[in-house]
C-alpha cells in the first residue's frame, strides 16, 4: 500500500444516472450495512479515476465514465491508520445483475433520500457537490 503524507489514498465515485430529468444516486451497503459510495485503494501504476471505475464495477457492478475533476474528499480511519478518499462524478451507463461483491445492497436514490440515508456526515457534503455538478448538465 503507497503511503503519503501519513494515509492511504483511496479514490471512490458518486455513480448517477437521470431519471425523468433529476438526478439519483447509487448507494452501496458495507459489511455493517451502513450505506455509502464505492471506493478502494489505488493500487500501483493506476490513476484515481482508473481506481474509483474499478471499484464501482467491483462493488456496485456499475459501468461508467468519470467526469472531470474529484468532487471532494474525506479522511476516516482504518486498520489502524488514516485514509485520504479522493471522490469523483461518475456517469453510469450500465448496471450489471451479477458483480464481484454482489453481497452489497445496491440502491437508488434521489439526493434528499441519499442524505437521509447516509449516516456518516463527511459523506453529505458530497451529496451536496454531486448534485450540482449534475444539475448543471441537465437542460433547464
Amino acid at each position: 500500500m503507497a503511503r503519503s503524507n501519513d494515509y492511504i489514498p483511496q479514490a471512490g465515485a458518486v455513480p448517477f444516472r437521470v431519471r425523468k430529468g433529476k438526478p439519483e444516486f447509487c448507494l452501496i451497503t458495507t459489511r455493517k450495512g451502513r450505506w455509502g459510495f464505492p471506493k478502494g485503494i489505488i493500487d500501483p501504476g493506476e490513476t484515481p479515476q482508473e481506481t474509483a471505475l474499478k471499484e464501482s464495477e467491483e462493488e456496485a457492478g456499475l459501468i461508467g465514465r468519470i467526469l472531470g475533476k474529484p468532487i471532494g474528499s474525506y479522511r476516516y480511519r482504518k486498520w489502524g491508520t488514516e485514509l485520504e478518499v479522493s471522490v469523483y462524478l461518475m456517469e453510469v451507463a450500465a448496471a450489471e445483475d451479477d458483480w464481484d461483491e454482489s453481497w452489497r445492497r445496491r440502491q437508488w436514490f434521489s439526493p434528499a433520500a441519499a442524505r437521509e440515508i447516509i449516516d456518516r456526515a463527511e459523506l453529505l457534503p458530497l451529496v451536496d457537490a454531486a448534485e450540482k455538478a449534475v444539475r448543471k448538465q441537465l437542460p433547464d
